[in-house]
């Protein structure tokens, strides 16, 4: 029998209104499950296109690998027997429009910083991203929030400011453009949360998906495109496969379970960037990142503690 663990594209049952919703345990498990996979999806995706984008020009690299996984996504939609709706209610579209725009730009932005910078160190400043959906969270959908959470929030975005360290060389334009695509996936990630129960996962994650395929070919004009070898067609597959478990299950991640409670298991990513920046890059992370680090998965294990507390008084 299917679950909607493994089954993104099934529609599933409108809530009544209001929208928000208190998750239980077993959501929050199964939440927690689909946000590791998701990171560790998206690290390999980065590990990959790192790589190929080092000969094959970004945006060719964009657009041939979103071909990969729209294919990708409408084998799996026929895998599960669910088929794959295209259109959504005119109540949803507001919520597509402004997640497929954020999904689009903090995309790209990803990518031109993903070019130049040590994967770890990317990584690393991608951590701040369950402080900031947190913080939304709490802003968007009144998910309690405690002083000691808000503390805790408080050391992690500490953490940040040392792995960015602004106003040193450490700090370059290719880490504000970093930062800022985190701050549109913020977005993206609070939008996904207001589409209704009528609008599937795998819906949600074929539009994202089209749309950055679609900017590859647009903004891709002025390259100088040319026909992939084999090796680089083949991290395009690899990068596309990766690609797409982690679209399905971050979309999944934001619908299942309460959001303050998931996204600190985005942490899991900084462990995957490091290996892999070593294993593939040699790159290894300075001491003030790895300080920075700590303290910011240090205040999300933290937050991760209270949470249970609260819900074990509760």
């Amino acid at each position: 029998m299917r679950t909607p663990l493994l089954s993104p594209f099934r529609k599933t049952r409108p809530p009544s209104e209001p929208r928000i919703v208190r998750a239980g345990p077993s959501d929050n498990l199964r939440g927690t499950m689909l946000m590791v996979l998701s990171m560790a999806a998206f690290t390999c995706n980065d590990a990959v296109m790192k790589a190929v984008t080092q000969t094959l020009p970004l945006y060719e690299s964009v657009a041939l690998r979103g071909m990969a996984v729209l294919a990708l996504m409408v084998a799996a939609a026929l895998v599960q027997g669910d088929g794959l709706r295209l259109t959504v209610p005119r109540g949803d579209v507001a919520a597509l429009v402004i997640r497929t725009a954020a999904d689009i730009v903090s995309t790209l932005l990803y990518l031109l910083a993903l070019r130049q910078m040590a994967l770890a160190d990317l990584s690393a400043i991608m951590q701040a991203l369950p402080l900031a959906v947190t913080l939304a969270a709490a802003l968007f959908f009144r998910e309690r929030l405690g002083w000691r959470r808000l503390s805790a929030i408080g050391v992690g975005f500490l953490g940040v400011l040392l792995i960015l360290r602004p106003g040193t060389g450490a700090f370059d334009t290719w880490s504000a453009v970093a930062l800022l695509s985190m701050m549109l996936i913020v977005v993206r990630d609070i939008a996904t949360r207001y589409f209704s129960r009528q609008v599937g996962s795998g819906t949600i994650a074929f539009h994202a998906a089209l749309a950055v395929m679609l900017s590859g070919f647009v903004l891709g004009v002025g390259e100088d495109w040319r026909m992939p070898n084999l090796p680089e067609a083949a991290l395009l597959l690899l990068s596309a496969g990766f690609l797409t478990v982690g679209y399905l299950t971050a979309v999944a991640t934001m619908r299942v379970g309460e959001i303050s409670f998931v996204a600190p298991f985005r942490y899991t990513s900084l462990v995957w960037a490091i290996l892999l920046g070593l294993a593939l890059f040699g790159e290894w992370p300075d001491g003030w990142t790895w300080a920075g680090s700590a303290l910011v998965v240090g205040a999300g294990l933290y937050a991760i503690l209270r949470e249970r507390q609260l819900r074990g008084r509760g």
